[in-house]
């Protein structure tokens, strides 16, 4: 499945644990740069900070990334040379002029933005933007499978990028979607 706005191709990558997310996180931070809109969605508990904890690992930015849901926002400064981290967190955000009012816009150009349960609010901030998906499995036919899962944590993230910024941008480790439907091929990337 691609993107009508880039042809981005939408990627995928399972992941066993909390671990290899902060580890796919980490690899993630190594593709981002100042300017970038991370947009995150998932239930609550799939990993959506988990992930950003790796990035802000990645990135090497000082202070412990923990979801800001009861402060909406939280700046965490580079260590080094490269851009801050601003972690977002938009659960208890109810309107356009609610985003408008954290001036995001003010520090878009200088950071890596990474937005929690932003659909529907941030996407008008940038029409360059990477939307990441984190789905963990919850039930399903196969009891045993279903206690697996849980028990490991495992995650399924697909991540699409929009605009100019992301058109052939590859994702280390994903397996890029080339159709929507349940019998389509997949195929690795690096």
């Amino acid at each position: 499945m691609t993107s009508p706005e880039t042809g981005s191709p939408v990627r995928t990558i399972d992941l066993p644990d909390a671990e290899a997310t902060r580890a796919f996180g980490r690899t993630l931070a190594g593709l981002l740069r100042a300017g970038d809109l991370v947009m995150l969605t998932g239930d609550l508990g799939a990993g959506k900070t988990t992930l950003t904890q790796g990035i802000g690992d990645g990135l090497g930015v000082r202070g412990q990334v923990a979801s800001p849901t009861f402060v909406i926002a939280r700046v965490h400064p580079p260590l080094a040379d490269g851009p801050a981290l601003v972690h977002v967190d938009a659960y208890r955000l109810s309107s356009l002029d609610d985003v408008d009012a954290l001036d995001l816009d003010a520090s878009l150009d200088d950071s890596v933005t990474v937005v929690e349960w932003g659909n529907g609010l941030v996407e008008r901030l940038s029409r360059d933007r990477l939307e990441i998906t984190v789905e963990r499995p919850r039930g399903g036919a196969d009891l045993e499978e279903i206690l697996a899962d849980a028990e490991a944590g495992v995650r399924r993230v697909r991540v699409h990028g929009f605009g100019p910024r992301w058109a052939g941008v590859e994702v280390p480790g994903t397996t890029v979607v080339e159709d929507s439907s349940p019998a389509a091929p997949e195929k690795s990337v690096g």
